[in-house]
């Protein structure tokens, strides 16, 4: 089944952070406070699937301030941190949101995200992801993660749902 068929049935999109949402470095203050840098595109992004139906989530296997900071001023509610085994987040989701596993896309980088990436109706890697993750992708992006390959998702989800062109209708009127 092609990328776009499968975009089309999404209902909930789940990133992962570091190296998705992030560009995957980890930057740290002398006195060890950890700073990250976010996209704005991708932000902008996540706020247009939001407005055209389809849910956000984030899980991530790190705890950090900074990215709950983030999470918070994106206003997305569907956030798990700390989350060594991302799958039992995944279960919560579905189970919150009466959704199917072949209804929700996920996005990842690397292997620890490699148990949902294989459930889900509409895998992602994004363009810098591990080569095995690649490998069980129906899409990859052509950004890297905390370059715009959020966005990609994002427009690529609402143009297989022909949801676009209104959701721009907003900027160009």
């Amino acid at each position: 089944m092609k990328a776009a068929e499968l975009a089309n049935k999404i209902q909930l999109v789940i990133f992962d952070v570091d190296g998705v949402l992030t560009d995957g470095g980890l930057y740290f203050t002398e006195d060890g406070t950890e700073l990250k840098r976010f996209n704005s595109l991708d932000g902008h992004g996540i706020k247009m699937l939001k407005d055209n139906g389809v849910e956000v989530a984030v899980i991530t296997a790190r705890d950090s301030k900074a990215v709950a900071y983030r999470m918070k001023n994106l206003g997305i509610t569907h956030f798990y941190q700390g989350q060594a085994d991302k799958v039992v987040a995944f279960n919560d989701l579905l189970q919150k949101l009466n959704l199917s596993a072949d209804e929700v896309a996920y996005v990842g980088d690397d292997v620890i995200d490699l148990p949902v990436m294989t459930k889900v109706g509409f895998s992602i890697a994004v363009a810098n992801a591990h080569d095995t993750v690649k490998q069980y992708a129906n899409l990859i992006t052509e950004k890297s993660g905390g370059h715009g390959a959020v966005r990609e998702v994002c427009d690529f989800i609402l143009k297989a749902q022909g949801k676009f062109d209104d959701a721009m209708k907003l900027y160009l009127d």
